[in-house]
């Protein structure tokens, strides 16, 4: 067992306290929006967090309906993350698998676009030209006119081209994007059957100025490699491998950020911490709390401010041998880091 904090910080404030597992968190124009992946039981998938503790399903119900055959039509089929872009739209991303290890539902695979302001979805990026029957969309980023995404089922990125519609894998297989073990509160996860999960291509961050991707599995070691390498589809997928650089070991991770000077944000959940990493490699502890476990997708927000659901997600049925032990509420906190996020990620 690892020695875990035992002091509260402070500086640490909650936000929003949820009902069930909630793995993503983001805001736009003062309203918050959240991601549940029912990793705890099946429900609301994406919502709007109101004032008064109420969850508004979003866009609505219907796309929000839990069926027994999971289906495309209208609805999400398994959302893992959700995040404003740079458009100041809400970008959802929907796994197309209905959970980790099942095969993916025909043009379930997916970006959808949604306007916070009507509830409209303005658009849909079909991603089924990218994946694999094994294929579990993980969570996206915004370089432009170019969207890059993790695929932690079958081991790859894909790049999007937002301008025509057009998705490609890249990396596909590739070392640095295959997981290993995964280590949270000193213990190794396992499924309801006894075996170790690994989760594959996970977190990833582009650089303010775009020159870098940085990405890793779930189970850590930090890659970067040139955007331009990826974002030329001429380019032989061996010169990309070629041009791969293994930057930093890192530990189990549940989610990264990266602010406008470039620090990347880093959840540590075997020590309960969130790291911060310079872009000149330098590594410290950003904040330490008994309450930080498994901070999964952080967000940084136009006042400076790092969101941080502490997800317990290691504590679900699925990750947890079979057996639930998550502590309820599941909390969402913030703390000030006094910078904002890298303007080409979003405003």
């Amino acid at each position: 067992m690892p020695d875990l904090p035992s002091r509260e910080d402070p500086r640490l404030t909650r936000v929003v306290a949820n009902d069930r597992i909630c793995t993503g968190v983001t805001t736009v124009d003062g309203r918050i929006f959240v991601s549940f992946p029912g990793a705890d039981e099946p429900g609301v998938q994406v919502a709007e967090a109101l004032p008064d503790g109420r969850r508004r399903p979003w866009p609505d119900t219907a796309w929000n309906a839990v069926r027994d055959d999971p289906s495309p039509d209208g609805t999400y089929v398994h959302v893992n993350g959700l995040r404003t872009g740079p458009d100041g739209q809400l970008w959802i991303i929907d796994s197309g698998a209905p959970e980790l290890g099942r095969p993916q539902v025909p043009g379930g695979a997916r970006l959808i676009v949604v306007d916070p302001g009507s509830g409209e979805v303005t658009r849909i990026h079909d991603l089924g030209a990218a994946v694999r029957e094994t294929s579990y969309l993980d969570d996206v980023r915004f370089n432009g006119d170019t969207a890059y995404l993790t695929d932690a089922g079958a081991p790859g990125l894909i790049v999007l081209d937002l301008t025509s519609g057009q998705a490609r894998r890249v990396l596909d297989g590739h070392p640095s994007t295959v997981g290993a073990r995964l280590m949270a509160d000193g213990e190794v996860l396992h499924d309801p059957d006894g075996a170790e999960i690994v989760l594959h291509a996970d977190q990833l961050e582009v650089s303010p100025d775009g020159r870098y991707l940085y990405y890793q599995p779930a189970s850590g070691g930090l890659s970067r490699v040139e955007t331009r390498w990826l974002d030329d589809s001429t380019v032989a997928p061996e010169t990309v491998a070629a041009h791969v650089e293994r930057w930093l070991e890192t530990p189990t991770t549940g989610g990264t950020a990266i602010d406008a000077a470039g620090t990347i944000y880093l959840s540590d959940v075997e020590c309960r911490r969130v790291l911060t990493i310079s872009p000149d490699r330098e590594v410290a502890t950003l904040v330490a709390d008994p309450r930080l476990i498994w901070v999964d997708a952080m967000w940084i927000d136009s006042d400076g401010d790092l969101w941080l659901p502490a997800a317990q997600l290691h504590r679900t049925p699925g990750l947890s041998g079979g057996t639930g032990r998550v502590d309820y509420p599941v909390w969402i906190y913030r703390m000030s880091i006094g910078t904002g996020p890298a303007p080409n990620d979003h405003a």
